[in-house]
């Protein structure tokens, strides 16, 4: 019998520079998602502003009649309505704003002031209230979704998502109304709304807390059910029907196997309802009296100020597509470009 050399017995031999050549490939690859990522986003960006110019333009009057005073002519109404430019054709109004966006110029409102000028100390309010509501809820998701997964078909695991799924079904105004009266009216321990100290700012750090609690209860509803799903899927993967096998602890298992194959659903998950908890912070703002761009924004739609209402809609959209482009880099880099 001929003998069969090394090489047959082992297969060819790997070659070490195929590993550091295919390093390049995936992050040309990375990159190009981005870039594909990124342009998709300007463009729904770009038709958001587009159908915020149009929308206004349909409501019933505009900027110059809702800045008139009782009595004034239509002469006088009509000349303001020729400085506010608003006797241009809409699309040249709407990409005169778009040319000067990449400047970071937003405008001049209907009142004369720069829309930045009106920005600057409402939008980091609003920034403060929506990123601590982000944060508490994206913890809290996660380790109620961990703790329920460890615990599958256990009483915890149905009382929670029952919880969750009512959480998520109330809307934020209600949540506000019963925050109001268990912790401020019936309790006092909270002040009822936000008082402003000299800088534009909450007078205190306590007057967040219910805004906050406002937002996290039905988003926290939400992305604990999202959690939950997505390790329920996970756990039927071979490799982790292997570890169960093995022995090895469930938490071990749960952190080690199943979470890091359901980051990338979890990540957009939690990224799509960003959205929604900017959508519930005006709302809040409102009840609160929080000095956000919640009232910032009622008060432009009220004017039918279009360059204010886009303003607020390209900061708040700016936000959301960047979290929502980290969840995009998360499921990339997670599945290794498979995805």
């Amino acid at each position: 019998m001929a003998e069969v050399s090394p090489i047959a017995k082992t297969g060819p031999v790997a070659d070490p520079s195929a590993g550091a050549a295919t390093a390049p490939r995936r992050a040309g690859r990375l990159a190009l998602r981005l870039a594909l990522t990124v342009g998709y986003r300007l463009v729904m960006l770009t038709v958001l502003l587009a159908l915020v110019f149009a929308a206004v333009e349909l409501l019933p009057g505009d900027a110059a009649g809702a800045a008139s005073e009782r009595g004034e002519s239509a002469a006088g109404i009509a000349e303001r309505r020729q400085l506010l430019g608003l006797d241009r054709p809409l699309w040249e109004r709407f990409g005169e704003w778009m040319t000067a966006l990449p400047t970071g110029d937003l405008g001049t409102s209907a009142r004369g002031q720069r829309v930045t000028e009106l920005l600057v100390d409402p939008l980091p309010n609003t920034l403060v209230l929506a990123v601590s509501a982000f944060v508490l809820t994206l913890l809290l998701s996660l380790l109620l979704g961990c703790w329920t997964a460890a615990r599958p078909g256990r009483l915890a695991d149905r009382l929670v998502s029952h919880a969750s799924t009512a959480a998520f079904a109330v809307p934020e105004f209600v949540v506000a109304a019963l925050l109001l009266l268990l912790l401020s009216l019936w309790t006092g321990w909270l002040p009822a709304v936000t008082v402003t100290g000299g800088d534009g700012r909450p007078a205190s750090w306590t007057m967040l807390i219910m805004p906050v609690l406002a937002l996290v209860v039905p988003q926290t509803g939400w992305n604990t059910r999202v959690v939950r799903g997505a390790l329920a899927d996970r756990a039927a993967d071979p490799h982790v029907e292997a570890a169960h096998f093995d022995g090895l602890p469930v938490s071990r298992i749960l952190l080690r196997h199943q979470l890091p194959g359901a980051a990338p659903a979890i990540a957009t998950g939690i990224a799509t309802s960003t959205g929604l908890l900017f959508g519930g912070a005006v709302v809040v703002e409102t009840l609160f009296n929080y000095p956000g761009v919640g009232a910032v924004l009622a008060g432009a739609v009220a004017a039918r100020d279009t360059p204010l209402i886009a303003g607020v809609v390209i900061c708040a959209g700016g936000v959301i597509s960047l979290v929502l482009l980290a969840a995009d880099l998360v499921r990339h880099v997670t599945l290794g470009g498979r995805a």
